[in-house]
């Protein structure tokens, strides 16, 4: 039985919970929380498995709980919110940044058109990640080793950064975009996976912490220096052999769209030892195959390492597949893809 704590300040959101939860036979509701506060000695107390987190309570807040939760007592949290596209709902990834691996929509009444949905996306979701291990949040000090450096291509400097991410990514990419400058000379497309209805909480949340600028990719759209593209939701985003920006529907790649495979595969067949791709944290294998042919094609490639991931699955299978030539931590990152670009410019 995996073990669940509902923090909601909600009665009724906390029964609805509490219902739609344990009408899976392997979660089990063992208590609930109406304020962050309470929400901390809960956790303390019955050490769950994993705990769900409303973000606006009295007391205390989600982000804050979820703070103290990931200092005290690490657990496994998922973020619920009323409305994805709400006006504040970018403060959701405060949460995200504090610790908690996911956000999804709270559930609606049962008269809801999407409410098999909105239910089954949370009972799979809770269940995926109570089996991620978290670790306690703390200012992590990064080994000051010294660090071979990378390699340029020898067939020109490199055209497009290509970034592939998963459970924990936001909290990356927040870090990553922070420390590249606004005249970052690469354009930079993503694939974030990101439950429906959030990537644009995610772009202006990210937004706040660097001067590049942020976006939802566009079919058709030109590939410019110093501008992010975002992978919407349910489309792959390709590279197309007019260099510019694709968007398909086409079948999932690793069980999900968009995938991060179909990005870098359609980049190293466009733009060769050109590319620059990275694998963030996150769960599964997406981007691996994609990585390869990178790599293969002469293209710098580089992973998360497992010490500052949230969840070292994606860039673990990238490594033991070999389309990783370089193991970084995250907060070297930035400054190994300046340097690269500055040495090859």
């Amino acid at each position: 039985m995996i073990r669940v704590l509902i923090v909601e300040d909600s009665a009724t959101v906390r029964t609805l919970l509490t219902a739609l939860l344990q009408s899976d036979p392997a979660l089990q509701v063992v208590g609930s929380a109406a304020n962050g506060e309470e929400a901390v000695r809960q956790a303390l107390a019955l050490k769950p498995d994993i705990i769900t987190m409303d973000i606006h309570m009295p007391v205390m807040d989600g982000i804050e709980a979820t703070r103290r939760i990931m200092t005290e007592c690490p657990t496994p949290i998922v973020v619920l919110t009323a409305v994805a596209a709400a006006p504040d709902s970018h403060v959701t990834f405060d949460a995200i940044q504090a610790g908690a691996l996911e956000v999804l929509q709270k559930p609606v009444g049962i008269s809801h058109a999407d409410f098999e949905i909105i239910r089954d996306r949370l009972v799979q979701t809770v269940k995926l990640m109570a089996e991620v291990k978290v670790v306690r949040r703390h200012s992590r000090k990064v080994t000051a080793t010294m660090l071979p450096p990378l390699v340029p291509s020898s067939n020109g400097p490199p055209s497009l950064l290509v970034i592939g991410a998963s459970t924990g990514g936001p909290a990356a990419l927040n870090t990553l975009l922070h420390g590249l400058p606004p005249d970052f000379s690469l354009p930079i497309a993503v694939v974030q996976h990101m439950s429906a209805g959030f990537l644009p909480s995610l772009i202006s949340w990210l937004q706040l912490g660097t001067r590049l600028r942020l976006m939802m990719a566009e079919d058709g759209q030109a590939l410019l220096p110093g501008q992010v593209y975002f992978a919407p939701d349910d489309h792959h985003l390709a590279v197309t052999a007019q260099g510019r920006l694709g968007l398909t529907t086409a079948p999932p790649v690793s069980h999900v769209r968009p995938s991060a495979t179909v990005l870098f595969l359609s980049a190293a067949a466009k733009y060769g030892s050109q590319v620059t791709g990275l694998v963030l944290t996150g769960m599964g294998d997406d981007g691996a195959v994609g990585l390869k042919a990178i790599r293969d094609r002469g293209g710098l490639t580089l992973a998360q390492d497992e010490a500052s991931s949230v969840v070292y699955g994606m860039p673990k299978v990238a490594f033991e597949m070999g389309a990783v030539e370089r193991v970084l931590p995250l907060e070297r990152m930035a400054a190994a893809l300046l340097s690269t670009v500055t040495e090859q410019r």
